[in-house]
């Protein structure tokens, strides 16, 4: 197992570890958007919210990417009228992850397939990308994601039911509403949403990873360090 002090990596005390951490969640998430690719490309059933993705795109005739980034950004404002914490990294998010998928779906490097082992195994391949791109863009520690921020500021709003039903009640509603709308919805669908959460902590051990120690950094204290650095 490796073992990697990613809490003393990610302090981003000054303008150059901001600017580095930044640049390191980008590309994460660029290749984060590989991973969602693969998912989608094993044609079983796409994740939760992909298949709400997918539902928009099919409804609206348009690509993957302007519908993701769309939802996203409603998400992230959502997120700041909860007064949830908005950082850098959740920008790169909002828009990054779409338009890499719609990347990669231009340049389709993988073969489309009708064998459903080797359909269950891009699946979980693309699973595993998405595990290990996650742990980086974390560890930069300038913000999560903005469903991620709108499950804990929900939770935070709903002290008396777990948040595992919050996020279920989340993901519900995606695959509901995305269905309706065309979204494909199938046994991948069933495997994201049961063994994307367990193979994000197999990511996390291999790295002994803890995502609680890492304190991330919003917008306005990024601000700071950068003016800080400039007086």
């Amino acid at each position: 197992m490796t073992h990697v002090n990613f809490s003393k990596l990610s302090q981003n005390r000054t303008g150059g570890d901001i600017v580095i951490n930044f640049l390191m969640a980008a590309v994460a998430l660029f290749v984060n958007g590989f991973g969602i690719y693969l998912t989608m490309k094993a044609g079983i059933g796409a994740a939760p919210w992909d298949v709400f993705n997918l539902g928009l795109s099919k409804t609206f005739g348009i690509l993957y990417g302007t519908a993701s980034i769309t939802v996203a950004l409603i998400i992230l404002i959502i997120d700041v009228v909860l007064k949830e914490p908005i950082g850098l990294a959740m920008i790169i998010d909002s828009i990054v992850v779409g338009k890499s998928v719609d990347f990669f779906n231009y340049i389709d490097p993988v073969p489309e397939t009708d064998n459903i082992p080797l359909s269950i195994l891009t699946l979980f391949a693309g699973l595993f990308v998405l595990g290990y791109t996650q742990l980086l863009y974390m560890k930069a520690s300038l913000g999560c994601g903005p469903r991620d921020t709108l499950l804990v500021g929900l939770s935070k709003r709903m002290p008396r039911i777990p948040i595992g039903v919050v996020s279920i009640g989340l993901l519900s509603a995606a695959t509901l509403t995305g269905f309706l709308l065309g979204g494909p919805v199938g046994i991948g669908t069933i495997l994201c949403a049961a063994f994307q959460g367990p193979i994000m902590q197999f990511a996390f051990k291999t790295f002994s990873f803890d995502a609680t120690a890492i304190k991330h950094q919003s917008i306005p204290e990024s601000i700071r360090v950068f003016a800080h650095r400039v007086a």
